[in-house]
């Protein structure tokens, strides 16, 4: 009896260990915010805002003669962005991997994911620096980064540039 008691305190701790909380969400800061792993729990939470779009609102971005248009997500960090436009940014090189320029306000994080992992032609906001960042090459999981919207032509235009440049940013529907 001591025996097949002894062996079932054993299966319930290990089937008790395996069950438990883990605080570990799969990232590491190393002191900064960028990281190159992600948990399945914060792409889920991506993918959900990629697939929703505030009914087609779009937005174009002009500069040299050039236009980007980017369909905009619903989430309430987007929703604050589209109150700025008309607006008229500066946009410098980052990284040689996004485009990104300080906003004349903070946005709302409200119900935000605590990061995420940008690709070629994200249209995102950097929370901790507030400033628009537009990725034109993949890059690792970012805390704090909150997709906006997705470019859906031009993205090779923004890589072609080199040095600060000017942009103008309307909605346009």
């Amino acid at each position: 009896m001591k025996k097949v008691s002894l062996v079932l305190i054993l299966t319930m701790t290990f089937a008790l260990a395996a069950c438990g909380s883990n605080d570990n969400d799969g990232s590491n800061t190393n002191g900064g915010d960028t990281v190159s792993n992600t948990s399945s729990n914060e792409n889920s939470q991506d993918s959900t805002i990629d697939n929703d779009n505030l009914e087609d609102v779009r937005i174009k971005l002009t500069f040299n003669n050039e236009e980007v248009i980017v369909y905009m997500y619903d989430n309430p960090t987007s929703r604050d962005f589209l109150t700025l436009p008309p607006l008229t940014l500066t946009l410098e090189d980052h990284a040689v991997t996004e485009k990104i320029s300080l906003l004349p306000k903070r946005l709302s994080t409200e119900d935000a994911p605590s990061g995420s992992e940008p690709s070629v032609g994200d249209f995102t906001y950097y929370s901790p620096w507030g400033n628009l960042a537009i990725f034109y090459k993949d890059f690792g999981y970012s805390n704090r980064l909150i997709k906006l919207g997705k470019i859906v032509s031009g993205t090779e235009k923004l890589a072609g540039i080199n040095g600060d440049f000017p942009v103008k940013i309307k909605k346009i529907n």
